[in-house]
């Protein structure tokens, strides 16, 4: 389990990197060079104070003001070189890091998607990236800036005295020691957070997308207790966050004060002991303690945000290995012979089906509609035929391959469905159709044209823009944008589940019968519609009752019978 995790990790951090070490080796070095400068800094000081001193030996004034120079000329192009590397490594980094998860999203077909909450993914493309953007990749060139300019210092001040030295090591090493320990914390914490951001986020996306129902049924002030309930945890999580912070933070302080006046009380001791502390030296070694007690206040939450970072990516990473179906074999995209149902047993939860025994036959480019009450398992049926679930009993068969051994991309090229709500995106009506990819002129023009688009183009245009969910749109115009979808990609089979259920009924018998007029294509249409112009264009009706297949066949057959279809028509009218 260990090593599968850190493979997931692996493969996601070294997005990071590709094809950008160069920026990043870049971004390192001056994060070096500037720890460099800063110790050069702190041991000009000291010969500054050792030349004022009047200390025999000391650097001339002259030399000294040369030296100045020089290293503020120094810091110029370090900057520049910083302004440079850190952005593009960061731009780069960012950019491909998230296409790699967004690769991995996609990847998921539809129906595990749709059994996962959509608010740990809004969560994590929002809160966690910016986690991990800024305690991760932004506080790495501050992690190897500290660690150089501490470690550099300690060396330096062993080299001047390294019983003083010893003296402020240990009293810096002991609150550090006791604020690593709060690392473990500062990670679970940013998981909190995490999970209870995705939760308050699932929430707000809920009460957005059901404005309308919340506001008939009146249920104002029940959805906003829910959501305060849910945005008072996300806020105590953060503050069980900031609390840690806070505490790392009065750590480093108390180390910071303890440490200082400990180094210099006892650079003054040996100094009036005689052991060669000169006034620059003490003066070095409060630059430098300073340094170390940077490194004490700062490392730990430094490091604590990376580990908390990682965590994230880690959470990323599973997540997004889940329900990844990538394996099946490819099949042709076009249905040359039909669909076969056979022994069909389907439930959603154990020991309660919903469809029972199903056995039936689709014939390659005819029409069929499925009809039944509501909870007769029509809709579940369809879902089946794409894909859906793959733990029901008995097969389902596209020109005798066995659904669940068929490749999701292999599937989804053959087969699309037009549903009730219709997912439209705020761009032009052709990039809806298009769906953001290039096709031939003239395959647009053709799926315009059969989907009943024409006049919306010639009326508006192509650019048309549609708006947020499509509410530029009538109804029946977001169906036959559906519609067209289809036929662009030139599917073999077209299902359509109530598609024109909220349409009114002038609009839902068009679109229905554009649905008919599509010759060539497989059509299997769950619908609640029971106009006999319609029903009598259908080359079989499945009629289904309790998930049992109660009659099937033609329209004219089932009317002469006077069975199940008969009430239903009758009831209908």
């Amino acid at each position: 389990m260990k090593n599968n995790r850190g493979s997931l990790r692996k493969a996601y951090v070294s997005k990071f990197f590709k094809d950008n070490k160069a920026a990043y080796f870049m971004m390192l070095a001056t994060s070096v060079l500037f720890g460099v400068l800063n110790l050069a800094v702190a041991w000009l000081i000291k010969k500054l104070v050792d030349n004022i001193s009047g200390l025999e030996g000391a650097l001339s004034l002259g030399t000294l003001t040369f030296l100045t120079i020089g290293l503020i000329l120094a810091v110029i192009p370090l900057k520049g070189l910083d302004s440079l590397s850190e952005p593009r490594f960061m731009k780069k980094a960012m950019t491909q890091f998230k296409n790699f998860a967004f690769d991995k999203l996609v990847r998921k077909n539809i129906a595990t998607f749709q059994s996962e909450d959509s608010g740990v993914y809004l969560s994590m493309f929002s809160n966690d990236l910016t986690s991990i953007e800024v305690n991760y990749l932004e506080k790495q060139y501050m992690i190897v800036f500290n660690t150089v300019w501490a470690a550099g210092a300690t060396v330096l001040m062993i080299l001047y005295s390294p019983l003083l030295a010893a003296v402020a090591i240990v009293l810096c090493a002991l609150p550090l020691l006791a604020s690593m320990r709060e690392g473990a914390r500062m990670k679970r914490a940013e998981k909190a957070v995490s999970e209870k951001n995705g939760e308050f986020t699932a929430s707000l996306k809920d009460i957005l997308g059901g404005f309308s129902v919340i506001k008939s049924f009146r249920a104002e002030g029940a959805v906003l207790r829910l959501l305060e309930q849910s945005s008072a945890a996300v806020e105590t999580a953060k503050c069980r966050r900031r609390r840690i912070i806070v505490l790392l933070g009065m750590i480093g302080g108390i180390a910071g004060f303890s440490a200082q006046m400990g180094t210099f009380l006892a650079g003054a001791v040996l100094a009036y002991l005689g052991w060669g502390i000169t006034p620059g030296i003490l003066f070095l070694f409060m630059d430098l303690t300073g340094a170390v007690i940077t490194v004490v206040s700062q490392m730990p939450e430094l490091l604590a945000g990376r580990r908390a970072a990682l965590g994230l990516v880690d959470k990323m990473a599973r997540t997004l290995a889940l329900n990844v179906r990538d394996e099946g074999k490819d099949i042709p995209n076009r249905l040359e012979h039909g669909i076969s149902v056979r022994d069909l047993h389907f439930a959603y939860e154990q020991g309660n089906e919903v469809l029972h025994d199903i056995n039936i036959e689709f014939q390659a480019g005819k029409s069929y509609a499925i009809v039944g009450n509501s909870g007769s398992g029509k809709s579940t049926l369809l879902n089946l035929l794409m894909a859906s679930h793959h733990d029901y009993k008995g097969t389902v068969c596209f020109d005798g391959a066995e659904l669940r051994e068929v490749s999701s991309k292999s599937l989804y090229a053959l087969v699309s469905m037009v549903e009730q709500n219709v997912f439209v995106f705020d761009a032009s009506v052709r990039d809806n159709i298009t769906m953001f990819r290039d096709f031939p002129a003239a395959d647009v023009d053709r799926a315009v044209e059969l989907s009943g688009l024409s006049r919306l183009i010639s009326e508006r245009g192509g650019d048309y823009l549609c708006g947020e969910n499509g509410k530029n749109l009538s109804g029946g115009e977001k169906q036959r944008i559906s519609i067209a979808r289809s036929l662009l990609q030139r599917s073999s089979v077209l299902l359509a589940d109530e598609a024109t259920s909220a349409l009114d009924a002038e609009t839902a018998y068009q679109v229905t019968g554009d649905i008919l007029k599509l010759d060539g294509i497989t059509r299997i249409v769950v619908t609640h519609a029971f106009a006999e112009s319609l029903l009598k264009q259908y080359d079989g009706i499945l009629v289904l009752k309790d998930g049992h297949i109660v009659e099937s066949g033609r329209f004219e057959d089932l009317m002469d019978r006077k069975g199940y279809f008969y009430a239903l028509y009758t009831v209908a009218q």
